[in-house]
């Protein structure tokens, strides 16, 4: 097993907490009475009932920015970066940052704002709720390096959320050859979209076929079923399970990001 996780996030079995930035500029639902001040307050809030609830790191996504692109405006990169610069003096864990669903523009916010770690979609090729969705990995790999960036750790998602596999392939197949091809640091594997559960049975598959591989539980971890996650998971990545009654949309509850990590605690103790 790779060593940068425990490295990284000083724990086994990380959990990484979503801070869900609101509608920026060029977003249809953005707020412009408010503004980005507006936005920037949110984020705050989010961030710091994250780390207060004592998550392991914060994953910052423009999880409002819909309906999603899979190549950004300037306008949206250029925005996450400005409150990202503003919050990182308060962030005192690991941070990574995911640009929905643009893994260059990804690549080149987590250089310019210093975050330690991507989540995207980096391989594969999709039919989607966005319309035909396509990659082209070793561009965006050879790009990382190019502008200096080859510190960052990538999480590839290989189940993207609202997307099926074209070509009928095996989840232990696909999750064999991105690692064979493309060396990532670590594997996501998601539900349907954000909330819904990760099938305990994929996470296994694909754990068992990449087993010196990092595997993240992507979405739908709760307090019922983490124990069954992280006991095949090496980590989780967690939004929705954080916000008030459960629901994506919601602001994040401290106190349900504190039960949650208590939980966690425990596992990892045992």
């Amino acid at each position: 097993m790779n060593t940068w996780v425990k490295e990284l996030f000083g724990v086994e079995k990380p959990v990484i907490g979503m801070c869900h930035m609101q509608a920026m500029p060029g977003d249809p639902q953005y707020d412009a009475a408010r503004g980005m001040a507006w936005v920037l307050d949110q984020a705050r809030l989010e961030m710091l009932a994250l780390q207060e609830g004592g998550v392991d790191a914060i994953l910052f996504s423009n999880e409002f920015s819909l309906p999603y692109l899979t190549k950004v405006e300037t306008i949206t990169v250029a925005s996450m970066a400005a409150v990202i610069s503003e919050l990182k003096r308060e962030v005192r864990i690991p941070y990574g940052v995911n640009v929905l669903w643009d893994p260059r523009a990804s690549i080149d916010l987590a250089m310019a704002t210093g975050a330690q770690f991507v989540r995207e979609i980096f391989t594969g090729v999709y039919a989607s709720d966005f319309g035909l969705w396509n990659t082209n990995v070793g561009e965006v790999i050879r790009h990382q390096y190019a502008i200096g960036a080859g510190h960052v750790r990538l999480l590839f998602n290989i189940v993207p959320e609202s997307a099926v596999y074209l070509g009928g392939r095996q989840i232990a197949e696909i999750a064999r050859s991105t690692v064979f091809n493309n060396k990532p640091d670590a594997l996501c594997v998601s539900g349907l979209i954000a909330g819904a559960e990760t099938s305990a049975q994929t996470l296994k598959m694909v754990k068992d076929a990449v087993p010196g591989t990092p595997v993240f539980a992507n979405t739908g971890v709760r307090l019922d079923n983490v124990a069954e996650q992280l006991m095949v998971a090496d980590g989780a990545v967690i939004g929705t399970a954080f916000k008030q009654e459960g629901h994506t949309w919601n602001p994040i509850d401290v106190g349900r990001v504190r039960a949650m990590m208590q939980r966690v605690r425990e596992l990892r103790s045992n």
